[in-house]
């Protein structure tokens, strides 16, 4: 009779969840990759006006500077929205952390299961040779001694 675990089921689906936690921890880095990238092209904006402002007429200056100081209003909302994302990754990874130890548990005790059910197959094996070994013996013993009594 071949080994067949009895959690294979909470195995499966505790696999199945730790696989959907790894899909939500790659959109939330996903996030975090594009608040980056949208305050990497902010930084950029703010670079390339103070030098369009450095040429400008000085007539312009007061718009640039309105400009500039929206754009590093913007800016501090991305990092705001990047830290929030942050956040919700190191969550998501705490969660996928405890969800992967989970599994891990179970996949022990499956091997442990495992090794217990090869070592009774093994007992009961040598039993039978034992058994088989002994019933021969009686067996030859007996014919010995029915060889023995026609002598």
């Amino acid at each position: 009779m071949p080994f067949r675990y009895r959690l294979q089921k909470v195995l499966d689906f505790r696999i199945r969840k730790k696989e959907e936690q790894l899909m939500v921890v790659q959109k939330a880095q996903q996030a975090v990759f594009e608040a980056e990238e949208n305050i990497r092209k902010n930084n950029e904006e703010i670079r390339a006006t103070q030098e369009n402002m450095r040429h400008a007429d000085p007539m312009m200056y007061e718009a640039y500077d309105k400009y500039l100081i929206h754009l590093w209003e913007k800016g501090e909302k991305l990092e705001e929205i990047r830290a929030e994302a942050q956040k919700k990754l190191d969550y998501e990874k705490q969660v996928l952390v405890k969800l992967e130890q989970a599994v891990k548990v179970l996949e022990k005790h499956k091997e442990k299961s495992k090794d217990a059910y090869i070592e009774e197959e093994k007992k009961a094996e040598l039993k039978q040779y034992s058994e088989l070994g002994v019933t021969r013996y009686f067996a030859q013993s007996k014919e010995r001694q029915a060889e023995e009594g026609e002598d």
